[in-house]
């Protein structure tokens, strides 16, 4: 007997490689998956404005990176200490405004060149409501707590989304003609929304996104919020708020995308890599031991051996630190 209903999901016509370039854009469920392909060492560009959760600001910063725009003073705001952009995430938040303007335009930069040239672009919806800034008069990515009466929120609908991403994937196109485009819809439940409220957003983004999918060739879904909620379907695989995925939960999704995405040398690369960062994560009693030593330079040296195997792998900087370490 099978007690649970595993999601099928169809082969992909296309596969990830280590030779691949990856961008994601979205949510913290993009930030989770996002963080395992540069865990395994795979050619990513994560959240080049930080963490966005609704379709509408995914799209007017994809556009900043295609127009390659550079941000001024006009572009940012002072707020209770420090400067901020309402098309980013707190984490380019800053009291220094020159700081926080040089790492707006430093990742902006990375972002326009690597569009040009990512193979894969992965985008994870997470609510379809939005925030209106009325002085602004734009959907912000970000409200960084200002008083909820500078906004209008209300939810975005199926034709509303269609409508901003029917151009933009055209856009997309023009600068980049092979990308593929992997959407998904984030498993994080938005309690705060209301239950009911919740299942209406993400409703909404599931119609959107299959809408989208249908528009032209190369626009492909991956099914993590159904792998969850109706694979996994247990509480057992949510953190302690009972809203976001576990650990274990994100290890199973990212083991359905493998299998689905990646050629047949990933894996065995992934394996290879393993080993090695567990080495270079390690944390001894003693870090001045001759043992610990050895083990360092032991570990460079299969560093540079996996280096010089997969030369297309960046590996640098592991191992620059490593042998300030030994």
């Amino acid at each position: 007997m099978d007690f649970r209903t595993k999601i099928e999901i169809p082969t992909s016509d296309f596969k990830i490689s280590h030779k691949s370039h990856i961008m994601i854009f979205g949510s913290c469920f993009s930030e989770n998956m996002g963080r395992l392909f540069l865990e395994n060492k795979f050619n990513t560009n994560l959240n080049p404005f930080g963490i966005l959760y609704n379709p509408l600001s995914i799209s007017q910063t994809l556009r900043l990176l295609i127009d390659q725009k550079v941000f001024t003073e006009k572009e940012i705001f002072e707020y209770k200490g420090l400067y901020q952009s309402f098309w980013h995430h707190g984490s380019f938040s800053d009291v220094d405004k020159d700081k926080c303007l040089q790492g707006i335009n430093h990742s902006l930069m990375n972002g326009s060149n690597d569009i040009r040239k990512a193979d894969v672009l992965f985008v994870t919806f997470g609510t379809a409501y939005v925030f209106r800034s009325l002085k602004e008069n734009m959907v912000v990515g970000n409200c960084h707590k200002l008083p909820a009466a500078e906004f209008e929120r209300f939810r975005l609908s199926v034709e509303d989304i269609l409508a901003e991403w029917e151009g933009l994937v055209k856009d997309l196109r023009k600068i980049n003609p092979s990308l593929r485009i992997v959407f998904t819809v984030s498993p994080v439940r938005h309690l705060k929304d209301g239950a009911h409220d919740n299942q209406l957003s993400k409703s909404t983004l599931l119609l959107a996104v299959d809408k989208i999918c249908s528009m032209v060739e190369g626009l492909h879904y991956f099914p993590s919020y159904e792998i969850v909620l109706d694979e996994l379907r247990d509480y057992r695989f949510y953190d302690e708020d009972m809203t976001h995925p576990n650990q274990i939960a994100i290890k199973y999704i990212w083991q359905r995308l493998s299998e689905t995405h990646f050629d047949e040398e990933a894996p065995p690369i992934i394996k290879e890599w393993q080993k090695i960062y567990q080495a270079l994560n390690h944390r001894p009693i003693n870090n001045q031991s001759d043992d610990y030593k050895h083990f360092l330079r032991q570990t460079l040296l299969k560093l540079k051996a996996f280096n010089k195997k997969y030369p297309y792998i960046c590996c640098e900087q592991e191992i620059v630190d490593l042998e300030n370490r030994s």
